[in-house]
């Protein structure tokens, strides 16, 4: 098990502790062509409802999407991301309680959204696709998630894959970390996401799970996100068929689990209610149930 480095993260409004529990981040999609929820959540009723419910199964964050980043996509205008995104930060404002982040490689979509609400900025590209979010991020003081994919979400399955992963993501990271740090980002404001099933084999996913205390090394805090992802649908696949996405959720347990105890300190999930009960226990097994656990002497 891995000891967590300790820190504090300034949002516009509050302050993000970072360590002493895991932070559960819930996932939010509005669009039509996400992997795991597309469209259940493309209205504004919806997707507000949904907010709402995750808030109340025990979300630390909610991170909301507009752009469908799944293998095979090709993106799409900032303009039909902002339409998609803007509506529902706007029902939100002043309601929610926890944090939004927005799930955005575009500084465009990121400084409206900054503008209409959101506090954090979570950019899957690690900076690669618009270097200018670096600037959004710096000139509004926001914590900046910068995660490592190898390639594009439209080719980033169809390899080669990284002879060495961790190398791999070690290094897109440094790039990732230099690039905001020229643009005037903090090191206290920076988070790193290693990118599971971003331009990684099946096998690699796991080989970087089991290697998180080493990109710990790197300094900064933690994010990882392996929620319904498509090599646990391969791990549990039955008669040669993938599991279905709702036959994943145990399967995600155990790689949060995981995560927790190799040192992430935020973990993005779909499945809010189960995995803030998953992250409860894992912390009590990261800090050998002190603070956590009941005193009670009941078995």
């Amino acid at each position: 098990m891995t000891k967590r480095k300790r820190q504090r993260v300034k949002l516009k409004r509050t302050t993000l502790v970072l360590g002493e529990r895991t932070l559960v981040m819930g996932v939010l999609n509005v669009t039509p062509d996400s992997f795991s929820d597309g469209g259940k959540f493309f209205t504004v009723d919806r997707a507000v409802e949904a907010a709402f419910d995750m808030q109340r199964a025990g979300a630390d964050i909610l991170d909301i999407g507009a752009e469908s980043t799944r293998p095979g996509s090709s993106g799409i205008p900032a303009s039909e991301e902002i339409a998609r995104l803007l509506p529902v930060l706007q029902a939100l404002r002043g309601r929610l309680k926890i944090p939004i982040s927005v799930d955005t490689q575009k500084a465009s979509v990121a400084e409206i959204a900054l503008g209409a609400g959101a506090q954090i900025l979570n950019d899957i590209s690690g900076l690669k696709n618009d270097p200018r979010l670096a600037d959004v991020a710096a000139k509004f003081r926001t914590p900046l998630i910068l995660m490592y994919m190898r390639g594009t979400p439209r080719t980033m399955q169809k390899g080669p894959f990284a002879k060495d992963v961790l190398q791999d993501v070690t290094r897109g990271l440094r790039q990732a970390i230099a690039t905001a740090r020229r643009a005037g980002v903090t090191k206290s404001q920076i988070i790193l996401d290693p990118g599971i099933g971003f331009g990684k084999s099946f096998a690699q996913n796991y080989e970087l799970l089991a290697k998180l205390p080493q990109l710990a090394r790197l300094g900064y805090p933690l994010l990882v996100g392996t929620s319904r992802k498509g090599f646990l649908g391969a791990t549990l696949a039955r008669e040669g068929k993938p599991a279905a996405l709702e036959e994943r959720i145990l399967g995600t347990a155990a790689t949060v689990t995981a995560s927790i105890l190799n040192g992430a300190h935020i973990v993005r999930v779909h499945d809010v209610h189960e995995m803030v009960q998953v992250a409860r226990v894992a912390d009590c097994l990261l800090h050998q149930g002190r603070r956590f656990a009941s005193h009670s002497t009941n078995a």
